[in-house]
């Protein structure tokens, strides 16, 4: 999947976790993600605790990091303001 296909997945809504980056539109913020990578869960430990999410979004959300800590212009970020 391409970068920016992947980034497509990363959403933000001011009304959900205060507009912090989060997975496709739902309830689960790119941060805790990381957070529980960095705790030592796997991908699979993370889609199995969460069936909705797909190992590209966790591929996203790792890229998306990628991209902030090099400081580089991060597209798209789309705004979802419907939910």
């Amino acid at each position: 999947m391409r970068e920016i296909e992947l980034l497509a997945r990363i959403t933000a809504n001011p009304q959900i976790f205060g507009g912090k980056p989060i997975i496709r539109g739902r309830r689960l913020a790119v941060e805790h993600v990381l957070g529980m990578l960095a705790a030592g869960d796997t991908t699979d430990d993370l889609v199995a605790a969460y069936p909705w999410r797909e190992t590209a979004d966790i591929q996203a959300c790792l890229l998306y990091a990628r991209k902030l800590v090099a400081q580089e212009r991060i597209e798209p970020l789309s705004l979802d303001l419907a939910a």
